[in-house]
């Protein structure tokens, strides 16, 4: 169970629009229709799925908490229509049965990406992981190169992308291998993580407090 009690923490209201795609085909977030970005762990999908559908509208409350300098929620809780979602941590009984029956995630393929940002995306403290751009389809990177492309990382920007992704009931996503202002200035972006990029783990505040008494 999530550390954080939900009903202690800032309640959010708005429309739900669309989800957001990881580049393992993984659900891990969703766009309001006032443009609030919010984060969960993907372990929440499967039932979320089952409650929001895409291609409807409906109203959530999201309860959870603002990495400072971000407009980004990290969901604790997400009340839908009826029904409260909170994280509870992943099961990893029912992950690997999942493994089992599906298979590997989905098959990905070479793509490319050109259009204008609509927003930045965010992982779960705040950090630059991707843009969401007008026609809906995402683009993600590791958040170490955010800093390399800030410039591209802005609403109303050009932004130009290939590398691999896949397409989805649920939207289109690129990982992307090169990025540029236009199909015509793309360059190259490390994959490679750096030793102390610990960002991809759903870390808790409590285990970050404990390695640094340790140091």
């Amino acid at each position: 169970m999530h550390w954080l009690d939900p009903d202690y923490l800032p309640e959010h209201s708005g429309t739900f629009e669309r989800f957001l795609l990881n580049p393992h085909g993984e659900t891990d977030g969703m766009i309001l229709s006032d443009g609030t970005e919010v984060h969960f762990p993907p372990h929440l999908s499967a039932e979320l799925l089952t409650t929001v559908r895409p291609g409807t509208m409906p109203k959530v409350k999201i309860r959870g908490v603002r990495p400072r300098g971000s407009q980004l929620i990290a969901a604790v809780a997400i009340d839908t229509e009826g029904k409260r979602i909170l994280d509870h941590g992943p099961d990893k009984r029912r992950e690997g049965k999942k493994k089992d029956k599906h298979g590997s995630a989905p098959k990905r393929a070479p793509m490319r990406a050109e259009g204008i940002v609509r927003c930045v995306l965010h992982g779960p403290k705040g950090e630059a992981r991707g843009v969401l751009l007008e026609d809906g389809t995402s683009i993600r990177f590791a958040p170490h190169e955010a800093e390399h492309i800030a410039r591209l990382l802005s609403k109303g920007k050009k932004l130009a992308s290939s590398g691999e992704g896949f397409e989805s009931t649920l939207g289109t996503v690129i990982e992307a291998r090169e990025i540029g202002a236009s199909a015509d200035d793309l360059h190259p972006i490390e994959h490679k993580k750096p030793k102390h990029d610990n960002h991809d783990k759903h870390d808790k505040p409590g285990k970050e407090r404990s390695e640094a008494r340790s140091a």
